[in-house]
């Protein structure tokens, strides 16, 4: 579990459709760098939040991370689109037993959605988005929440007209 407040920004290092060591696991693997900021109580196994979605470390220095992603990830998220150099927001999950902020994010992504408006409105900021999937439009309801790139979000105003 997650807060949807992103905790620090990391460096896409590399992107391996087909990765052959023992942390790729013969699978895609995605490296990240400029990640010190939450790797200092990081063990093998950990969930790691990329841009909200939960993804298991599987090889970590000081400042660098590995984890795998699976053809489920890789069909529901951008991250295999990833390059070399893009930034990605990061979190690491909840502790039990300590406080948070935010809502209850579980990292596990249902589509992606299009940012089609944005809108500042005094000390806020109005997003207006296209979801992907419009099966999903029934579960979106104001007052809750969704999280885009990792950045947990109320809901304001549904309409099902724009969709």
């Amino acid at each position: 579990m997650f807060t949807g407040i992103v905790e620090c920004k990391g460096r896409v290092v590399e992107f391996k459709s087909l990765d052959n060591t023992e942390s790729g696991g013969s699978g895609a693997s995605l490296t990240i760098a400029d990640a010190k900021d939450i790797l200092g109580d990081c063990h093998l196994g950990d969930s790691i939040a990329i841009n909200g979605t939960c993804l298991t470390v599987t090889e970590f220095s000081s400042d660098e991370f590995k984890v795998g992603l699976a053809p489920e990830t890789l069909s529901r998220t951008n991250l295999g689109q990833l390059q070399p150099g893009d930034h990605v927001n990061l979190e690491r999950a909840l502790a039990a037993g300590h406080r948070f902020g935010g809502h209850f994010v579980q990292g596990h992504i249902d589509t992606t959605a299009e940012i089609i408006e944005i809108t500042p409105d005094a000390n806020s900021i109005w997003y207006k988005l296209r979801v992907a999937d419009k099966k999903l439009m029934p579960y979106i309801i104001p007052k809750g929440f969704i999280a885009l790139d990792g950045t947990s979000l109320t809901v304001c105003d549904v309409n099902d007209d724009d969709q």
